[in-house]
């Protein structure tokens, strides 16, 4: 009678009970319809089980790291970065939303963070323009789910926590599949701006900028040594030199190459490349941290709120004691529904383990086709039709146990199918009828829902073939944790 709890927690959410008394309400009854009050202890005992843990610490950090660089003024110093790169481009504020979301997304890893960060900045502006504002919203809705993809990120961290994985490898999977959906997102928009006629937009957002000097010289530096520790990292794969040397010599080639740019380059590209410099830090001290083993993934997240503060109050001057209250606030309740969730989902596994459901779905899964290929495919559109109903989280915590093991004894890294199932549930955020971002972008634009699902459509086609990419061609996503030692 167990196996009924999928059913049984689809008909509650039809019947519109939130996700998170959906999770619990349908295994506390289906037991207790079984006889097995004494589960029904345990059932909720993991409620709290599934929040107590280290390592989901990571993500409550993140958030607050996501809004004091929101309130700090950071988002804005993004788009201007992005407008200035790509806004001279046919269409150029829809590439400078898609270039800004795959930026935030090394500050906030959160979709949803990142429709409302930019899309309150970008929709508004896209629309004087002349761009038309479903259009806008579809684009910041599509871009967004960028966000979780891109390191760092908080489903990643939920996946390695519910499965055991390296946080550090997942993180790694996901830089390249990120940039990809980034960059078939631009090539979609490149195709619709030819097909309705979007404008241009200007590459710099405002002429005649500066930068504070402290700032400046910080930027200097970090530049350089940012792009000559870059070098040297993918130098060290092919050349067995001490590390240190190795770095020096790439710093010393990084200042000959950017003075070279120096001089291609007008004052006002200058001026709004170096402010950008600073926030961007952000993921390269997590990244870096981790995969120095310097720091674990959460006090990685507690570095970055440190961080976070340090450029708002001491280097940018944008954030004052008076903002804390109503940043602690927003990342909190944040925080709160995310890991309520996760608890939720943690007490639903407890009914999944107990009605055997894995092994029947692995038995019917396998009685389809014993071809690899096959079955990912099936997976893939069983997750694609998941994600538009059920958020990432807990659909990670709900399926993750019961898919992963049965691809793994397929001879799928169990890294890659992490970044299947990860980027295919990401994809459902945006997905209609029921894709959270959806409903964001709709708040924030004022734009009906209906009207952004039919305009999104064209851009979930390229997410999905960018699933299909990944899923087929392990390497996509595989190459940079195997370079980095991560995985064999």
């Amino acid at each position: 009678m167990l196996i009924w709890f999928l059913p049984a927690f689809l008909v509650l959410l039809v019947l519109g009970l939130p996700v998170f008394f959906g999770l619990i309400a349908a295994p506390g009854i289906l037991l207790w319809l079984n006889g097995q009050e004494r589960d029904i202890t345990l059932l909720y005992r993991n409620l709290y089980n599934g929040m107590d843990s280290f390592p989901l610490m990571a993500i409550p950090f993140f958030m607050l790291a996501g809004e004091l660089m929101n309130k700090g003024g950071i988002t804005i110093r993004l788009v201007e970065f992005s407008q200035a790169l790509m806004g001279h481009l046919r269409g150029g504020l829809a590439h400078v939303n898609i270039l800004s979301s795959m930026l935030f997304a090394g500050l906030s890893g959160s979709a949803v963070a990142d429709t409302s960060a930019l899309g309150s900045m970008l929709i508004p502006a896209m629309e004087k323009q002349g761009y038309t504002r479903r259009f806008a919203a579809a684009v910041t809705a599509a871009s967004s789910v960028i966000g979780p993809i891109i390191p760092p990120s908080g489903i990643m961290i939920i996946y390695a926590y519910v499965m055991g994985e390296s946080v550090a490898a997942l993180f790694l999977a996901g830089i390249v599949p990120g940039a990809l959906v980034g960059i078939g997102l631009m090539l979609c928009v490149r195709v619709l701006a030819d097909r309705y006629d979007l404008p241009k937009a200007e590459r710099i957002v405002h002429r005649g900028q500066s930068i504070a000097p402290t700032e400046g010289w910080i930027s200097l530096v970090m530049l350089r040594l940012n792009l000559g520790g870059l070098m040297a990292a993918i130098a060290a794969i092919f050349v067995p030199l001490n590390g240190w040397a190795l770095t020096a010599f790439f710093v010393v080639v990084a200042h000959v190459l950017l003075m070279w740019l120096r001089r291609r380059v007008d004052s006002d590209f200058r001026v709004v490349a170096k402010k950008a410099v600073v926030p961007l830090q952000t993921p390269i001290v997590i990244l870096g941290g981790i995969l120095l083993g310097v720091f674990t993934p959460t006090e990685a997240a507690a570095i970055a709120v440190f961080y976070a503060l340090l450029v708002g109050f001491f280097i940018l001057h944008s954030l004052k004691l008076s903002d804390l209250p109503e940043v602690l606030s927003r990342a909190a309740m944040t925080s709160a529904v995310v890991l309520l969730l996760v608890g939720a989902a943690m007490a639903f596994k407890t009914v999944v383990s107990l009605s055997h459901a894995p092994q029947i779905l692995a038995e019917f899964i396998l009685a389809l086709s014993d071809n690899p290929l096959i079955l990912l495919f099936l997976i893939n559109v069983l997750l694609f039709i998941v994600g538009m109903f059920l958020d990432a989280g807990p659909a990670i915590i709900i399926l993750g146990p019961i898919l992963g093991p049965i691809f793994t004894d397929l001879g799928v890294d169990p890294v890659h199918f992490a970044i299947i199932m990860s980027v295919n549930l990401t994809v459902g955020l945006a997905t209609p009828p029921m894709g959270l971002v959806l409903f964001v972008a709709s708040s924030v634009s004022g734009e009906k829902v209906e009207r952004i699902a039919r305009a999104i459509l064209p851009f979930l086609a390229v997410e999905v073939a960018v699933i299909f990419l990944i899923t087929y061609f392990p390497a996509i996503s595989m190459t940079i944790p195997r370079l980095t030692g991560f995985v064999n």
